[in-house]
Parts: structure tokens; C-alpha cells; sequence
């Protein structure tokens, strides 16, 4: 089984930046696709982006130019840097990992963006 946990969530002004970090054990030899999801209060979780096993990344067009995705392969890890945040860029941000067995979900990182 895959463990997910999220990390670098607080509090940005508009146009700051912050990095979140999803930190993966356990099978990650069986991870496909790892995805950045963000759900703002009141409305429903959406895809922000992500990285296949492969490397291939891919965002979605409300953060494109902003929100970039990387890995690091050494740690186990998927980055979601953001940067000239908005305020309503205001989420819970999870990780989201589909595998060989299915889709594991991280328990989320709050990220606020207010002056």
C-alpha cells in the first residue's frame, strides 16, 4: 500500500509564493500517476495537475504559468510550487496517487491567500 502525506500549507499574501510537498512510502513502485487536487470551501475538489510514472506533467489552464510540478525520484517526492498566488487560489490542496490497486488520497494541506 502507498502512504501519502502533504506538506508546506499556511498562510500567503496575494502574489507570495509557497511550495507543497507530497511525500510517498510504502509501494510507490506501483504509483501511475501522482495529482495535485485542491477543494475551496463550497465547492468541489478539482485537478490542479500532475506527473505520470513516467514524467510527464501536466496542469491545469487556471495555474498555468503559476503552479509548476516536479519530482524528486531520490525522495519519493512531488512538489507543487506556486507562485503570484490569489486569493482564490484558497484551498485544502491533496495529493493523489492512482496505483496498481486503486487511488490513495493524502489527508490534505490548507493554503490561504489573503492580505
Amino acid at each position: 500500500q502507498v502512504q501519502l502525506v502533504e506538506s508546506g500549507g499556511g498562510l500567503v499574501q496575494p502574489g507570495g509564493s509557497l511550495r507543497l510537498s507530497c511525500a510517498a512510502s510504502g509501494s510507490i513502485f506501483s504509483i501511475n500517476f501522482t495529482g495535485w487536487y485542491r477543494q475551496a470551501p463550497g465547492k468541489e475538489r478539482e485537478l490542479v495537475g500532475g506527473i505520470t510514472g513516467g514524467g510527464t506533467i501536466t496542469h491545469t489552464d487556471s495555474v498555468k504559468g503559476r503552479f509548476t510540478i516536479s519530482r524528486d525520484n531520490a525522495e519519493n517526492t512531488v512538489y507543487l510550487q506556486m507562485n503570484s498566488l490569489k486569493p482564490e487560489d484558497t484551498a485544502v490542496y491533496y495529493c493523489n496517487a492512482q496505483t496498481s490497486r486503486g487511488m490513495v488520497w493524502g489527508k490534505g494541506t490548507l493554503v490561504t491567500v489573503s492580505s
